[in-house]
């Protein structure tokens, strides 16, 4: 069984981490996930002058000239928990855009209290 925190997407094998060095050759490393691509630049991070995760897009979603590789291993999993957020749909009757179905505004909460005919279940 998975565990429900973690995050899910899914692959085609196309994300690629590129390790850049001043004395040696480039290299290129195919990775069929995000998770694989992150182990492989915490693994080569002292081989690299600068390492890239690059996505099937052909965009650079990570340099480690810009950031820490934890920083954003910590980022992108947050990121992915909360594009799998499902949240119900509500739509308040006072119009405030913080009014949530499981966050109540303060004007819904006390029509709930009140056994509103629209909290009704």
């Amino acid at each position: 069984m998975t565990d429900p925190m973690d995050p899910t997407e899914t692959y085609d094998g196309r994300i690629m981490v590129h390790l850049l060095r001043d004395t040696q050759d480039n290299e290129e490393i195919p990775c069929s996930s995000f998770k694989e691509a992150i182990r492989v630049v915490k693994k080569n991070r002292h081989l690299a002058t600068v390492s890239k995760i690059v996505d099937r897009d052909d965009d650079v979603v990570f340099s480690s000239a810009d950031v820490d590789i934890e920083t954003w291993e910590r980022v992108w999993k947050n990121e992915k928990r909360r594009l799998s957020v499902h949240v119900e749909e509500y739509d308040c009757p006072y119009d405030s855009i913080s009014c949530f179905a499981d966050d109540l505004c303060v004007e819904c909460k006390m029509d709930k209290l009140q056994g509103s005919p629209r909290f009704s279940e």
